[in-house]
């Protein structure tokens, strides 16, 4: 008997179960069998990445910006357009994001629409290397200095160096005088004296770092990078 009264409880209407203790319906259960079922999915957050995609957009080109992190000082632009080959990347389109000691800590990159940045991570993950992009905005891209190879850098200069003494240091080759910027940056145990030199074209940039790297400057030996 005891068992055919917990068979009718189990039977009985859904407004029985319903309601409360002093038989009145319980409103808040009753509203949320009502109410449809929320979506407990990642659409809302993808809908916040579209909006913040969106924001980082050029609206009249439709171009997109992304930091290629994971690159080392021996990293070009090209091996940049070879890893990214389907996106038809060109030099134009990637600048290189040193620091204040001219190490380059990632590549900026300019994609034309998002359709290529969804490609540009496809590859990535095809062919395993160990690189992320990162969202930046169109800001960042236009405040990034683009040396694009015709920029030597100087470094180990004599602190007593003076724009003349890198004249002599480039005698032969062909630059714009007026662009000699001498500076210091931090170094161990002493700061390091540099300075960058622009060149018309990259091919003149190469062949002076070709014949200047490790040249003399007033008997310090001078490393000679071409800044991307």
């Amino acid at each position: 008997m005891e068992k055919l009264n917990q068979l009718r409880n189990l039977l009985r209407p859904t407004s029985t179960l319903l309601a409360g203790a002093g038989g009145e319906p319980c409103r808040g259960l009753a509203t949320f069998l009502r109410e449809p079922r929320r979506r407990f999915s990642t659409e809302s957050e993808q809908r916040e990445d579209a909006t913040v995609d969106n924001f980082f957009e050029t609206p009249d080109t439709g171009a997109a910006y992304r930091k290629l992190l994971g690159i080392t000082k021996q990293t070009l632009k090209s091996d940049v357009i070879n890893l990214l080959d389907e996106c038809k990347l060109s030099l134009d389109d990637i600048r290189v994001n040193y620091d204040r000691s001219f190490a380059p800590i990632g590549m900026l990159v300019q994609f034309r629409s998002r359709h290529e940045i969804d490609r540009a991570f496809k590859l990535i993950n095809r062919k395993g290397r160990l690189h992320k992009l990162e969202r930046v905005d169109r800001s960042q891209w236009e405040f990034t200095t683009n040396y694009d190879g015709k920029t030597l850098l100087l470094q180990g200069l004599p602190r007593q160096a003076i724009p003349e003494d890198i004249e002599r240091f480039l005698s032969g080759c062909q630059y714009d005088p007026s662009s000699i910027q001498l500076f210091y940056r931090q170094g161990f145990p002493d700061p390091i004296r540099m300075a960058t030199v622009s060149f018309p074209s990259r091919a003149q940039a190469m062949n002076a770092f070709i014949a200047k790297n490790r040249g003399f400057c007033l008997n310090n030996q001078i490393s000679v990078r071409v800044l991307q």
